[in-house]
């Protein structure tokens, strides 16, 4: 088994990919830029939410203006996360970060200048495109330094940031808004000084792996993913306002939008560097996390975005004041989101925090539905905290479950899709739960107006976002009621949703947190004997004494005392290989100790001394893998993933006859069009090929008196995969072509074949016998010509499949 250095380089000077993994200390240095960054990125949405209120009045807006100012950055972050996430798979993501960071202060400054509500939205899209930088590439970056069972440590000091920004977010803005020789825009202003320390930060201390090779982005699937979920937000925000839900219009942006999405599908499928790599979804895992994020982000999003409308419209509250009622919910969020990353990272076990941060969402946003403009604050505080624990639980830990399940090549994509679902949930959940506002709100104020007696004009009616100081007593109760009565209409709405997302985390299987780093699995050693699937490695390399039979330990928390090292051998999906064999060799090729794997895929090895060696495991019916592992003066605690192999069957029969075609030559190839594998029919017209590692295959297929075919095959890993390939009839035409008084043979002569409509089927040139072929041919009428002597032409009639003979003898004239 040849094994090659990994595709990762760090940045900066060489560095050995196998180095020891980076103290806490480093971590938190390299880490510091980044959360400051992190930071400036929630800081940028949440200073503003207590603010809008006073903006949208300002700039005269309505509840539509103040939607889509959240909106407009939610969709930009939504739509750029895939494409952030698949460039840190591709290049520098020291250069992304430090890219989306000045995007940020250039949209900040310009949000605060905008003179209407049209630029202002226009200025958010462009800040949330760097804001969709920031978040997908937090958790690339810190996936990519730390491995998943420290990550959950890590995701709580993120998560403390999150926590952090969003508390102080609030407060002020609301202070910043309330100082009369502030005002509202330097909201936008004062996240600018930080960006810039985050950059300063970011150039001295970060220093990442980055893959050298070819970037190559799938802008089509990028601006196709765009166009679908801006069409869809524009549909909901219009829809029962500008025409009916029932309408040509609607039909128009629903069909429109579900093709702009069968479109992405099927360009992502033929893409390269797809924007988010469709096979990311055949594992269960990531399936289940993107639809739960989805949930979580559209109860998430959707019900903190409106908490500031509610304490400054329906309670009366200042900008300040509503920014510090919402204590209770970033105070829950920073406790979850720190105690669960430390207990995670204690533990390695992550879906007890889902499953019940996801009952405690759906009871904070079932409770807060029960809300009214005068509801006693202490029992808001209460809900809110309820929601905010569960939040802090759910948020950070999707990701983290998500990452543990791909490769290091994948980290960026995978981690951005999480991330893309969960804002996609929030930008749809602001949309539409803003829209249901407005009509609720609207429908509220017309009944409380009707109840005194009174035409409810524009300035109550919700079109327009009211100055509740500003309205006469008896009018600012009925809007007050209104507000408070329709946001808890809301709150009820995102209750069932936040219950679909605990019911996906529920089906969750749960895979314990790997403990190496991602670019570990890539050894770098030299070349090494083969080990056969037992894990033997031949005589030619000296052997020392191995355990032959299982270990005793029963788990990794169990490990034996001394040098060594242990871990699990499981699949992808966490199922354990057992009976796998896991070999350890040192640097020079020589075996210094074996185990059998237990039935729980545990595995335990003894070394000789701290150093550098390739770890090697190999079960029957899984992919070898090879790895270099660093062990220190403590036992290294190390899983290893095996991909499983699995068979593929091909039926090959006639088109039109439906009879098996025997002998046929059956090639498959990868991806990359390297062969695989070569098989030829038996006489039912089956060959079957063993030991293929999941994936995409192409089967191409040629057999005598038929036309080639090839066709694209997924295999599975579970179960051989079964496919049928119908061969269309074909006949073969082939001759000789002669010239001269001794009509001896031609060599070099150029033959074309060409059909009725005078269109070129095909070309070949003689060999040295003379001797030319035409393969595959419908059945029908061709002219041959042949040059090489003054040229000729003769008419051919095709028959069908079978050899036709075709001489063809050229001549001087008068010869």
């Amino acid at each position: 088994m040849a094994m090659t250095a990994p595709a990762d380089l760090r940045e900066g000077p060489a560095a050995d990919t196998s180095a020891p993994p980076m103290s806490h200390r480093q971590i938190l240095e390299a880490l510091s830029g980044l959360m400051l960054g992190m930071f400036v990125a929630i800081l940028s949405s949440t200073i503003v939410s207590t603010a809008l209120p006073e903006i949208i009045h300002d700039l005269d807006g309505g509840q539509s203006a103040y939607t889509w100012v959240v909106t407009a950055s939610l969709l930009a972050m939504t739509a750029t996360t895939p494409l952030w996430g698949k460039l840190a798979d591709l290049t520098s993501k020291k250069t992304l970060v430090q890219s989306a960071l000045i995007l940020y202060v250039l949209a900040s400054a310009g949000a605060g200048l905008a003179q209407n509500t049209g630029v202002l939205i226009a200025f958010r899209a462009v800040q949330g495109i760097g804001v969709g930088g920031l978040s997908a590439l937090a958790q690339v970056i810190m996936a990519a330094m730390i491995s998943p069972r420290e990550r959950g440590r890590y995701s709580g000091y993120l998560g403390a940031t999150f926590a952090v920004a969003t508390v102080g977010g609030p407060l002020l803005g609301g202070v910043i808004t309330d100082t009369d020789w502030l005002g509202w825009r330097w909201c936008f202003y004062v996240g600018v000084p930080f960006a810039v320390v985050a950059l300063i930060t970011l150039q001295k201390t970060l220093k990442l792996p980055v893959t050298r090779r070819k970037v190559k982005v799938d802008w089509t699937g990028a601006v196709l993913v765009s166009a679908a979920v801006s069409l869809l937000l524009v549909w909901v925000t219009l829809a029962g306002d500008r025409y009916a839900w029932a309408s040509w219009q609607s039909c128009a942006m629903v069909g429109g939008s579900a093709v702009l999405a069968l479109l992405f599908l099927l360009v992502e499928s033929r893409a390269s560097e797809p924007i988010i790599p469709l096979r990311l979804f055949r594992n269960r895992t990531i399936t289940l996390t993107s639809f739960a994020s989805l949930f979580v982000g559209i109860a998430m999003f959707g019900a903190t975005v409106f908490l500031s409308q509610y304490f400054q419209l329906a309670r009366g509250e200042s900008p300040t004041m509503a920014g510090v009622m919402t204590i209770p919910l970033i105070g829950g969020l920073f406790v979850s989101s720190t105690v669960s990353g430390l207990a995670i990272t204690r533990t390695g076990r992550w879906k007890a925090w889902l499953v019940i941060g996801g009952v405690l969402v759906t009871a904070g946003l079932g409770l807060l539905g029960t809300m009214r403009h005068d509801t006693e604050y202490w029992h808001l505080a209460v809900f809110m905290g309820l929601l905010g624990l569960g939040i802090g639980m759910m948020m950070q830990n999707l990701v983290l479950a998500t990452q543990n399940q791909v490769s290091p090549q994948d980290l960026g994509s995978a981690s951005s899709v999480v991330t893309f679902f969960r804002s996609l949930g929030g930008a749809v959940g602001v949309s539409a739960l803003g829209a249901v506002l407005g009509h609720r709100v609207k429908d509220y104020v017309a009944d409380g107006m009707a109840a005194l007696g009174i035409r409810p004009g524009d300035a109550s009616g919700g079109s327009v976002i009211p100055d509740p100081d500003r309205l006469p007593a008896p009018v600012r109760t009925v809007v007050e009621d209104a507000y408070g009565h329709g946001i808890a209409d809301i709150y009820l709405y995102a209750a069932p949703v936040a219950l679909l997302a605990l019911l996906f985390v529920l089906f969750v299987k749960e895979v314990p947190l790997r403990t190496h780093r991602p670019g570990e699995p890539d050894g770098n050693a030299a070349p090494l004997p083969a080990a056969d699937a037992t894990g033997t490695v031949p005589a030619a390399a000296t052997t020392v004494p191995a355990s032959e039979g299982p270990e005793t330990i029963g788990c990794a928390d169990a490990s034996p005392t001394g040098t060594g090292l242990h871990g699990f051998v499981r699949e992808a999906e966490g199922t354990a290989v057992p009976r796998a064999a896991v070999t350890l060799i040192s640097l020079g090729g020589r075996q210094l100790g074996r185990s059998i794997a237990r039935p729980d895929g545990a595995y335990a090895l003894d070394v000789p001394e701290p150093g550098s060696y390739v770890l090697i495991a190999a079960a029957d019916g899984h992919q070898p893998q090879a790895s270099t592992v660093v062990v220190g003066d403590e036992r290294l605690s190390h899983d290893v993933l095996l991909s499983g192999t699995s068979g593929l069957e091909v039926t090959v029969r006639d088109a039109a006859g439906g009879e098996p075609v025997a002998g046929a030559l059956v090639v498959v190839t990868d991806e990359r069009g390297e062969v695989l594998a070569t098989g030829h029919t038996d006489e039912g017209g089956e060959a079957e090929f063993g030991e293929l590692v999941p994936g995409t295959f192409t089967v191409a297929v040629d057999a005598t008196g038929f036309r080639p075919a090839a066709h694209p095959v997924e295999v599975g890993g579970r179960r051989p995969t079964r496919t049928g390939i119908e061969l269309e009839p074909g006949a073969l035409v082939q001759g000789i072509v002669r010239a001269g008084s001794g009509r001896s043979p031609l060599p070099d002569a150029r033959v074309t074949l060409v059909d009725s409509a005078g269109n070129v089927v095909a070309t070949a040139t003689t060999g040295e016998d003379g001797s030319y072929a035409f393969p595959g041919l419908d059945t029908g009428d061709y002219t041959v010509v042949a040059s090489g002597y003054p040229p000729a032409a003769t008419p051919l009639a095709v028959q069908g499949r079978g050899v036709d003979g075709h001489d063809i003898e050229l001549a001087h004239p008068g010869e």
